[in-house]
């Protein structure tokens, strides 16, 4: 097979994108800020070109990708053309043979994402609630992220719902890609999960990401009689009206995630309730996670850390937040002006997330 064929299939599009503006003389900085990149994500992708391209500086490798043939993409195409992104669905067993669904998506450093409950690899996709923090997620990186043990394409079938099952199973996702350092990127309850896998394993993240996370669950934190009989009252609502055409049981639950959501973003969530888990499963998880108690184990995080929480939060309480980041030593907190657990891309504090969480891995992502 001809050589220049060869090389232009190892190339994805994005480094053939950064290979023309490097032979067209522009500095990395030049080409971060033309493709919206961070000035790390260039530099990692000159890496991959000198690696593929068998050269070690940026004169070589222009002098090999002339040879090749390489050079006649269009520089003046826009990035907003790549932001279709794809993903590949995988499958690995976990320590105890449950069938764990990860997804790798975009290009880039590897940026993981630990699983929280109410997700489904397919779907996320397609819904208003989650794809703008997928698109932002892949947008300098590539996202491996994991559907978890009783939702989405993992198996629904399981015995085990333990936190420590969910810490093994980001173990199992983490090796079976192969991933030596990343940073890890977390939200509510899959927050603690990070935090006490990046405690046993320092060496492989780089840095830490929390969004709306909290060191203890409900049942662990000062509850009234009114409080408590509240969260008994949900569990209730969960088993019986979960995935189902229950108005009722749909605004009571919006309401603690999205006070401020739209139509459609109600319409979404109800049919993510519904494929993403089983009411039984969604049962069981929900309990688990509000036995959650890591306040100990998050004062061991040796690693950069960014705290970001809402402070209109009525899933999970603006106190809450701030006391997870003042466990962990040194840790960066962000109070974000917002009602809503997961963050809309509409609002103003959806600005201000994307804008510190770009500048703390652009910092911290090495």
């Amino acid at each position: 097979m001809d050589g220049s064929i060869q090389a232009s299939d190892r190339l994805t599009e994005r480094e053939q994108e950064i290979l023309v503006r490097l032979s067209g003389g522009l500095s990395d900085q030049q080409i971060a800020d033309e493709l919206v990149l961070s000035l790390n994500t260039v530099k990692w992708y000159n890496r991959q070109i000198y690696s593929k391209l068998g050269v070690n500086s940026r004169t070589q490798a222009i002098a090999q990708a002339s040879v090749l043939g390489l050079l006649a993409s269009d520089p003046s195409m826009s990035p907003q053309e790549h932001r279709r992104v794809g993903q590949r669905v995988h499958f690995t067993n976990s320590f105890d043979g449950t069938r764990l669904a990860f997804g790798i998506a975009g290009e880039g450093p590897p940026l993981v994402k630990a699983a929280t409950y109410m997700g489904h690899l397919e779907y996320d996709w397609d819904s208003p609630v989650w794809h703008p923090l997928l698109e932002e997620l892949t947008r300098e990186h590539t996202l491996i992220r994991f559907d978890k043990r009783g939702c989405g394409l993992s198996d629904w079938n399981i015995t085990d719902t333990s936190f420590e099952a969910w810490v093994r199973d980001l173990e199992a996702v983490v090796d079976t890609v192969g991933l030596t350092r990343f940073p890890l990127f977390a939200m509510s309850c899959a927050g603690a999960i990070a935090i006490a896998y990046t405690v046993r394993h320092p060496e492989k993240v780089s840095c830490l990401v929390l969004l709306g996370a909290y060191a203890r669950g409900w049942l662990n934190r000062e509850l009234t009689e009114a409080q408590i009989e509240e969260e008994q009252l949900m569990i209730s609502l969960m088993r019986v009206g979960w995935g189902r055409e229950n108005p009722a049981f749909r605004q009571v639950f919006a309401t603690q995630l999205f006070p401020e959501a739209t139509l459609e973003q109600l319409r979404a969530l109800e049919e993510q309730m519904r494929i993403s888990a089983s009411p039984e499963n969604a049962v069981r998880l929900e309990r688990e996670m509000h036995q959650i108690d890591i306040r100990q184990i998050a004062t061991q995080i040796q690693v950069p850390t960014l705290v970001l929480h809402a402070r209109g939060d009525a899933a999970v309480p603006f106190e809450e937040g701030r006391l997870l980041a003042s466990l962990i030593p040194n840790a960066q907190f962000v109070a974000l002006e917002s009602k809503n657990h997961l963050l809309t891309g509409h609002e103003p504090a959806w600005t201000k997330f994307v804008s510190v969480f770009r500048s703390f891995l652009n910092s911290n992502d090495g």
